[in-house]
């Protein structure tokens, strides 16, 4: 899948919340059983997952698996929730969070000791706490924020991007896990919008990612073009900028030593091409 090494770490997690968000068709629920299929590998417990339709079968490995389809084993996600906390479960996939029940029902099942797995249509980690708050009424948004810094372990936020060559794609990820930085940013609505910084300058540190270091990545490797990288980054003029300060230091230490290393040639021919457009 091509997915960071942290997300094992994600992975191992005991109880919270982790949640796979993007677009349709982005990746989420490949990753989902991904994620399922190595807790179930690794550990013994009973996994309850709640899908429409259910896309992958698990068979039991070390943990015994059940597998409920809405609009065939229960009418929705939020009935069969409630269900299944009825069932001593360690680990609970709800295939999406949809509505506030459902949300209400999923935050409270991790903060009870649960390990709650989910989907949600967002495009980046900061979306994604705030559509969670937004969908509780004014008045319960504060102490939503201090149960969400609690709980979250993980966001993990995914686009498919064009390939260089082919026509398949590739994923860009951005990966957020819990710090003490991450959940005062969490609580405190006025630095919500800090949450991207501090996943960038987490990356050393905690094997976290922003989308436009993940797309620098995939382009340093020689999987996706300049122009693809550009049009999904967040900010491209910075992503152009650091494109810039990489290029200036390969062709310093290329006539420093007569030798080019790190960038592939094909990706450097790329990058003087995009200083030449733009």
């Amino acid at each position: 899948l091509r997915l960071p090494p942290v997300i094992d770490r994600i992975a191992a997690e005991r109880r919270g919340l982790i949640l796979v968000t993007g677009s349709t068709g982005s990746g989420k629920s490949t990753t989902l059983a991904a994620i399922i299929d190595r807790i179930n590998a690794t550990r013994s417990g009973h996994i309850v997952t709640i899908e429409d339709p259910i896309e992958f079968l698990h068979r039991d490995k070390q943990s015994f698996v059940t597998q409920r389809e809405v609009d065939v084993d229960t009418r929705s996600f939020a009935e069969a929730l409630r269900g299944a906390l009825r069932q001593d479960p360690d680990v609970i996939l709800v295939g999406e969070m949809r509505d506030l029940e459902t949300i209400e029902t999923a935050l409270t099942a991790a903060e009870t000791g649960h390990l709650v797995l989910s989907t949600l249509h967002t495009l980046d980690a900061t979306e994604t706490i705030m559509r969670i708050v937004s969908s509780f009424p004014a008045h319960q948004q504060k102490s939503v924020r201090l149960q969400l810094g609690g709980i979250l372990k993980g966001v993990i936020s995914m686009r498919l991007v064009r390939a260089a060559k082919g026509a398949g794609r590739v994923p860009a990820v951005e990966v957020l896990v819990s710090t003490g930085l991450i959940r005062d940013y969490i609580v405190n609505e006025e630095k919500t919008y800090l949450i991207r910084e501090a996943i960038a300058a987490g990356t050393s540190q905690y094997g976290v990612q922003t989308f436009d270091q993940s797309l620098f990545q995939l382009f340093q490797s020689g999987l996706i073009s300049i122009e693809e990288a550009l049009h999904n980054a967040s900010n491209a003029d910075e992503f152009r900028m650091r494109c810039a300060g990489i290029l200036s230091s390969e062709q310093a230490i290329s006539s420093s030593l007569g030798q080019t290393r790190g960038l592939s040639p094909s990706v450097k021919r790329e990058t003087d091409d995009m200083f030449v457009k733009h």
